[in-house]
């Protein structure tokens, strides 16, 4: 008994710490994720973050960006640009697979087991994108962002640890 219990315990924190993310897109089988990265948008004054996330799939890898909005016509649209940090550029054209619910809108982009090679080597550096919806008054925010991968708006000088997230060693993981 008094070495079955501190195996146990042992067991069952590794256990929480190897769990993974899942994503489900549309109703479709879950996929082995990533976390959910919040990434920096300082252009954006409504939250000024972007909830990305990465899952991979048989046929390459899904993106999946989130962001809050003002009204439910504001829509993630158009192209992304997934910059990483070796100053490689991954194109994603806009598929049409979007979903909007609770004051959130998510737009779900497709890589190829190519892209997704890449992306198990570098980090993700930034995500351009575009919002596109009414413009009136007090409503959303539209035009062109980027989303920055840093985990905190401030650090000082003096601050030696690492200020991104590890998005290739958790792709890779997948």
């Amino acid at each position: 008994m008094n070495i079955k219990f501190p195996l146990f315990v042992l067991l069952f924190i590794s256990a929480l710490t190897n769990a993974q993310q899942t994503m489900i897109v549309n109703g479709s089988k879950p996929f082995s994720a990533t976390q959910n990265y919040t990434f920096i948008c300082e252009k954006y004054a409504f939250t000024g973050e972007v909830n990305v996330q990465i899952a991979k799939t048989e046929k390459g890898g899904i993106l999946k960006l989130t962001i809050a909005t003002a009204n439910d016509k504001a829509r993630i649209a158009g192209g992304v640009y997934v910059d990483l940090a070796n100053a490689d550029v991954i194109a994603c054209t806009d598929k049409n697979v979007k979903e909007s619910a609770d004051g959130k809108t998510t737009s779900y982009y497709y890589f190829t087991p190519a892209e997704m090679n890449k992306l198990k080597n570098t980090d993700i550096k930034a995500i351009r994108f575009i919002i596109t919806g009414s413009s009136n008054t007090f409503g959303n925010q539209t035009g062109y962002f980027t989303a920055q991968n840093k985990i905190s708006y401030f650090s000082t000088a003096y601050d030696q640890s690492k200020k991104t997230f590890n998005t290739a060693k958790e792709i890779s993981v997948l």
